[in-house]
């Protein structure tokens, strides 16, 4: 066989090999194309910040093509795109100066699943993203460091009352982290909304003496820059 034979099996095999971007399936080597990727970093916030009470970095604002690329990953059983989003909370974290006033680094532990949503799923989106996250920033990760111990509601069908009255006593702190409880925490999930499901979180580790020293997400919304964002997405299509 010669050399360009060899080399056009070679393309076709690569090509074969090419999943797809999982947002529009165009041929690409990664989990998204150009434009798919171009299009979820301009939902990439500009006010990405620790707030109080509880310290709050997202890195995005859920609307557009990142309310979409979460939405696939979590539904349309695209787990791969748990690494370029994991990967760019992270960077976005490290660059920040609120990271660097933290006396030591923490121990990152996701927002878990109830086991038998997981085991329906294939997967915890909230553990692959902390798994890549913590890969780009080099922090150490306890993936069963919180356990949900019993099922609840989705938290966007429910008036605020509901949301805390839901999510009570919905946790409980892993084995593991209750041996090594010398690291800080930082929580990690996929979208941050009102806070509920981070503050009943946050509660059960301070149970166990944790210390939380905040919560990164992917995404928050922003209610007033929401449309226009849409628009701005939709318009470079």
């Amino acid at each position: 066989m010669g050399e360009g034979q060899v080399q056009s099996l070679s393309g076709l095999l690569n090509l074969f090999l090419e999943l797809g971007c999982s947002l529009c399936q165009r041929s690409t080597p990664g989990e998204l194309c150009q434009g798919c990727q171009r299009q979820i970093q301009r939902c990439q916030g500009s006010d990405a910040q620790w707030q109080e009470p509880l310290p709050l970095f997202a890195w995005g604002v859920y609307g557009g093509a990142l309310k979409r690329a979460i939405a696939t990953l979590k539904y349309d059983d695209q787990p791969r795109l748990a690494r370029p989003l994991g990967h760019w909370l992270a960077q976005a974290w490290l660059e920040s100066s609120q990271q660097k006033m933290l006396r030591q680094k923490p121990t990152v532990v996701p927002i878990p699943m109830y086991a038998a949503k997981k085991q329906q799923r294939g997967y915890d989106q909230a553990e692959l993203l902390a798994k890549h996250f913590c890969e780009f920033a080099g922090l150490p990760l306890q993936r069963r460091g919180l356990e949900r111990i019993r099922s609840t509601e989705a938290q966007f069908t429910l008036s605020a009352t509901a949301r805390e009255e839901n999510l009570s006593d919905a946790f409980r702190v892993g084995k593991e982290l209750q041996r090594h409880r010398s690291s800080a925490v930082l929580l990690l999930d996929d979208v941050y909304t009102t806070g509920a499901t981070a503050r009943s979180a946050m509660q059960i580790l301070h149970h166990h003496a944790i210390e939380v020293v905040g919560l990164v997400a992917i995404a928050k919304p922003i209610m007033e820059t929401q449309n226009k964002l849409e628009h701005k997405t939709q318009s470079s299509l």
